[in-house]
This record gives structure tokens, sequence and C-alpha cells, in this order.
């Protein structure tokens, strides 16, 4: 709390405490009002001017200190001034009044609220962005609110100054002329329940209504505007075409066959997108065999004799196309043709909002139709503009699979996660890599500590690291591909045999027509999507890579729920999109799982938190596989149980984490992961120790005191000796 907050609590603390003292509340009361009508109406006729600026102003602070007393000054008003002037001055007075208070709670308390509940506050603003003014007019409109918790919950929001008061006086215009019109009539009024009768609440609750109807007429009238320039065909083909065989695409498929709608699924290379072919499944498959050449390097760990790995990396590619091979059938088109879904083989591009124009493989093209079309075509590698990169046919995630002679030297571009996950499993594997990144640590978007922890093994299984390292130029010199990176000033060669080029992914976008439905895509190729997943027509969605903002599978998948379901209910209901609790893996050895908030997305958030560490080093379970090394680091609010984030580093991290992430989900907080029992010893056990760490840290000292001299008495400690005799005596 700043000096100058303090100094507006103390004044308003003495305006409230004179005001109680001088019998305020006690003057502005109805009986008092027409006791005194007729002297201060007299008064008032001789001194208009300055009646009206003081009753200005005292309806001001009373307003902006939130007093008792506004109604008996609002009926005042239209007793005095009539119903022209009272309504002028009344209708000024609350608005300004408002505001203040306004001004106030967000001076004194809105920063405390974005430190301590940061996430909480974001999501509030960006829904007062949206539809605030709809609803602070219902609120206003609305008499059963008491104005003065309107003022101050919206104190605590991002709505602009201007827009709270412009509304505010608008929305109270209906609700004040009642009120200065039953003050011209003040003989009659014998308490504020002859104003506001119960025909006259309902009459405002129903007016209450009318924001949240202009709100519906108005996503009425935008969306017959971006539809005003195309024909809505009057049959569709299908109920949901989607684009792109991928993780996003063939779940919305999936769900759009489950509640039995028309679908059709529309790929032009293969089933099962990046990650059945490119992406998660082949590079699982490759670090494993590099885990297994690890664990032979190093068998006496275990007891056993420490070989030289001796294998062909023809053979191990053969076994990551085998392992591909083997999952394709959960993605193949037979199953999803069995499970009720068109697989269309071809491309597709946008010739209306629902229409699209297939170029089958086959040569063929047809125009097909849908109520609703999900964009869902992935993602691709980007490869960055560096002179000469592109003469050294360089690898990537899509193409690396294709590769049959193992690179003796292999310049890893990029140090984010899957830049990290091949290169380490390819210094496993017996490559020299030399991994090259601009900023000066890997693993960005993880804390400071994570990244630590992965250099220092990377550099220990000799991974050649060049952090702070940009590359500027390739070359090839006498036979010899070489690269010219600068680092602090100085220009560095640095010489390779393969480079592989992991610096990030552009979506697919390239092809699909969206400039004929005026759709515009961001720099990176993703389209913008609103939260309920769709693209300027609320028929049209993307999922997945095509949308961002993460590049995982199971991101892909949760999005396509949302797409699915809103491209085929959505004129009945809209759900937006939840990305409350995110996890993500990156498998380097050890494994890096994270979900909820890091370290440094809490201090850039202004949420207040302490941080509960746990090492793996202590895990008995760990340490019987001579894998002891590793943290789990769990977020917590000061003093409070409930899980902010979680990240584990270490074997098996990926699966300890799916308990953070469940009860996160659901509100479990670390004394529910405490008090369930955990089968020993298994790796699962280090989250029910974390959680013992919290426990230990915030045990209640007072009572264990308590109970340590309830334990002592109970002994018999302390007491005199007669006493104890005594007690033997009559024993």
């Amino acid at each position: 709390m700043t000096f100058k907050k303090w100094i507006l609590i103390a004044v308003i603390a003495a305006i409230v405490i004179g005001f109680i003292a001088s019998g305020g509340d006690e003057v502005l009361t109805l009986q008092n009002l027409k006791d005194n009508q007729q002297l201060l109406g007299s008064w008032i006729e001789r001194n208009l001017l300055v009646a009206v600026l003081g009753y200005v102003a005292i309806y001001v602070v009373v307003t902006a200190l939130s007093l008792p007393g506004a109604t008996i000054m609002t009926l005042a008003g239209g007793a005095f001034f009539g119903n022209l002037y009272g309504l002028a001055a009344v209708s000024l007075a609350s608005t300004v009044g408002a505001s203040l208070a306004f001004l106030v709670a967000r001076f004194l308390m809105r920063d405390t609220l974005r430190r301590r509940y940061g996430e909480t506050v974001a999501k509030m603003d960006r829904g007062i962005q949206k539809d605030g003014a709809f609803y602070l007019a219902t609120l206003r409109l609305v008499p059963v609110f008491p104005f003065f918790l309107i003022n101050l919950a919206m104190g605590l929001t991002a709505m602009k100054l201007r827009t709270y008061a412009l509304v505010s006086w608008a929305a109270m215009l209906p609700g004040t002329f009642v009120f200065v019109n039953a003050g011209t009539q003040l003989g009659q009024v014998q308490s504020t329940g002859d104003i506001l009768s119960a025909q006259l609440l309902l009459s405002f609750a129903l007016l209450g209504i009318f924001p949240l109807i202009a709100k519906f007429v108005v996503g009425i009238i935008r969306r017959r505007k971006v539809y005003a320039d195309w024909k809505k065909p009057e049959h569709f083909d299908y109920n949901l075409l989607v684009i792109g065989g991928g993780s996003a695409g063939l779940v919305s498929s999936y769900i759009a066959a489950a509640v039995k709608a028309k679908v059709g699924l529309i790929e032009k290379h293969k089933m099962g997108g990046d990650c059945l072919n490119t992406g998660c499944v082949p590079s699982k498959a490759l670090i494993r065999s590099a885990k297994a050449a690890d664990t032979m390097r190093h068998g006496n760990r275990y007891g056993l004799e420490s070989v030289p790995v001796k294998g062909s990396f023809k053979n191990i590619m053969n076994r990551v196309q085998a392992v591909v091979a083997r999952v394709e059938p959960h993605d193949s088109p037979e199953r999803y043709r069995n499970l009720g879904v068109d697989c269309i083989f071809g491309e597709a591009s946008f010739v209306s909002p629902w229409e699209l124009e297939v170029k089958h493989n086959d040569g063929r093209s047809e125009r097909l139709t849908a109520r609703s079309i999900v964009v869902a075509t992935g993602g691709k590698p980007a490869m960055p503009p560096i002179p000469g990169l592109q003469d050294m046919n360089p690898l990537n995630s899509d193409n690396l699979w294709q590769l049959q002679d193992q690179p003796q030297r292999l310049l890893v571009l990029g140090g984010g996660p899957i830049g990290s996950e091949l290169a380490h499993a390819f210094v496993r594997l017996g490559s020299e890599v030399i991994q090259v990144e601009m900023g000066d640590r890997l693993l960005a978007k993880e804390d400071d500590d994570v990244s630590e922890l992965i250099r220092a093994q990377f550099e220990r299984d000799g991974i050649d690291l060049r952090l702070g390292h940009a590359a500027r130029e390739f070359a090839v010199e006498d036979g010899e591909k070489v690269v010219y990176c600068e680092h602090q000033g100085e220009r560095l060669r640095i010489p390779f045999d393969e480079v592989l080029v992991a610096v990030g992914r552009a979506a697919n976008t390239s092809g699909l027509g969206l400039e004929n439905i005026g759709v515009d895509t961001l720099p990176n190729g993703t389209v913008p999507v609103e939260e309920d997943m769709s693209v300027r027509f609320p028929n049209v969605f993307a999922c997945g890579d095509v949308a961002g903002p993460y590049q995982f599978t199971h991101a892909a998948a949760h999005q396509a729920w949302y797409a699915a379901v809103n491209g085929l209910f959505g004129q009945f209901k809209r759900f937006k999109v939840d990305y409350r609790v995110m996890p993500w893996v990156t498998f380097t050895s050890p494994e890096v799982a994270r979900v909820g908030l890091s370290e440094a997305e809490a201090k850039a958030q202004g949420v207040a938190y302490e941080v509960t560490r746990y090492g793996l080093d202590d895990l008995d379970r760990a340490i019987a596989e001579s894998e002891d090394y590793g943290f789990i680091k769990v977020l917590t609010p000061p003093g409070k149980d409930k899980i902010l984030g979680a990240v584990v580093v270490g074997s098996h991290a990926g699966e300890i984490l799916a308990e953070f992430t469940l009860a996160m989900k659901h509100g479990l907080g670390l004394n529910k992961i405490l008090g369930t029992i955990h089968p020993y010893p298994t790796w699962n056990e280090s989250a029910k120790y974390a959680a013992g760490e919290w426990k230990r840290d915030h045990a209640p000292e007072g009572i264990l005191k308590l109970l340590e001299k309830l334990h002592g008495w109970r002994r018999g400690k302390g007491r005199k000796p007669q006493e104890k005799r005594k007690e033997i005596t009559a024993s």
C-alpha cells in the first residue's frame, strides 16, 4: 500500500466519520425531508444557483462514498427543482459520483488484485473488453443490484472511464426519472415502497434484460453483415466438412460422426498428419532407441558391463517407420469410413463460407457444400531466410525421417523443444552434435532453473552448445559445409556435415483460398480465431496448428472438440475454448513437463505465489533405477494449497505431471494429493512427497506447540512429585 493510497483512505475515513458524527444519516431521511420541505423550498427560491450547486456537490459526495441517503437526495431533486431540472441535476451528480467511486476503487484495490489473482483479473478484463457495456447496462437498469457494489466491481476491471460514465448515465436515466418524478409528489409518498412497487420492479427487471436482447440482435446484424455478399445454399451436401486429416481434423470428424452428422474429411496427403507421420510418433521412437543406446553405453550404472554401441542407423530408421506403420491403422481411412466419415483425398479451397472446391488426387474436381466448415490443415517447419541455408539441403522435422545415413557432425539450429529433443537423441546415437541457439539459454519458455539443468545434462552427454550464437551465413568451402555465426561481436566458423533446422513452425494456409472469403492470416500463417474457434464467419472454424497458439497434438484435439460442437450446434449454444489447464512435455532426458504458470509468467502477470520444491534424488524408485536427478516445483498462492502451476524435470516427468494436471482441472489442492494413497515404490509417489513438502512448510506451529504441551502433561511431565505420589497411591 503506497503513501498516496493511505492518504486517500484517511480522507475518506474522515469524511465518513464526520458525516456520521454530524448526524448526516439522520438528516437524509424521508420524514425529515417532508417536515422541512416548505422551509427549504422558500430558501431555494431565493438562492437557486447556490442551492443547485450545493445540491449537486452533496449528491456527488454521497454517491462517491456510498453514504446512505442517495434515494432521499433523488426525491429532493424532484421536490425542489421539478422534473426537468431535477432530472438534469440528479443525472449529472449521480454519474460524477459513480465515476469517482469507480476511480477510487480502481486506485486502491486493482493493483493488489492483479498481483494476487492475475490470471482471474486478466480473464475478467477480456470479458469486460468484449461485453462490458452490455453487462454494466443490465446491472444499472435493474434496481435490485446495489449501485455502490456496481461502482466497486467495475472499478476493479479494465473498463475505460469514458465507457463506464456514458453507459452508467444512459442506463440510470429511467430509474432516476421514476424517483425524481415521485419527488414532485412528495406529499403522497409515505415510504420508498410507494415508489418501488412490485409492478415497477418487474418493469425494471424486464428493462434490464434489454441489453442482453440488444446483444443478441447485434449478433444477428453482424452475421447478416458478414454474409451480405454471399448467397447461402438451399441444401447442403454435409453437416460438416473438415479440411485436414491430422490430429485436429480427425477429432473433429470423429465427434461429428459420433453424433450422427454427415461429415466429410478432406486430406491431400496422409491421414494422421504431422503427429503420426513426421512428429510425435517417429520422434519418440527415435528417442527410445537413443535412450537404449545410452543405457548400453552406461551399463555400469546397473552393475552390468558398459559396451560400445554398435548398430546400423538404417536399422534404427527402419524401426521408426515400423512403429509409424503399427500406429497408422488408428488414423486410417478404413477406420474412419467405418465410423461414418467420408474420407476424400485431394486439395480444398474456399469458394464461399459454405462451399469448397475440391481437386481430387485422381484429377477430378467437384464442389461440396456444408453448413459448417473446419480448417485443420496443421503446420510445417519454418525456414529462416539465412543466406546459403537452402543450398545445404537442410533437414527438418518433416524430411528427417527419410535419412538413411547417420550424420557424423550434425548442426542443430534452435534450442526449443524440437531442436533439443532431436539434438539429444542424435548425440546419444553417436553423432557429434553442435546446437546453435540465438538466446542465452535452452527452452526459453521454461524457468531458468529448468533450462540450466537441461544445459548441464546436454554438456555432460557431449553436445557442443553454442548459446547466444546467431547463424548469419552458410557456405561450402573446400568441399566442407560451414556456418558462420555471430557471437558477442565475433564471427565464428563452424564446420558440419548435415544441418537440422528447428526454429519454429508456420501454419499451412497456402492454397486454401481464404482470401476468397476475406479471411486474412497472421504473419506466421495462422488464422485468427474467436473464443469459439470461429473464423470471421460463425460457420467457419479453425483448430490445431493452423489456429495456434499452442503447437501440441493434445491442444489440437482439445480445440477440435469446440470447433466440431460449435459447428454442429452453434445456433443453439456456443462454447468458448478453455485453455486454463494446458500441459506439455519436452522429451529430452530428463524430460521437462509443465502445466499452468511458471515462475517467470507469475512474475510477469503480477501473481503472488510461493514455491514448493521436491528433489527426485530423494525418491526411492528413482534411486533404484539410477535416475535420481531432477525436481518437482509447484507454485501456490501464499498460504494456500491451490496449484497455480507445476513443473517436473526428470525421468517419467510426463506421467508424473498428469496428477497435477488432473488436480488443477478439478480444483483439487495439494492437501488432496497428500491424502491420496500412492503405491510404493512408484514414480508418482513424488507428487505426494511434493505435497508433503508444502504441508511441512505450512504446519500450524501454534497448534503443534499446544499439542506438545498436552502430550507432555499426559506423560506427567511438569507435575509436582506430590501429585505424582497421590496418583500412584490412588492407583
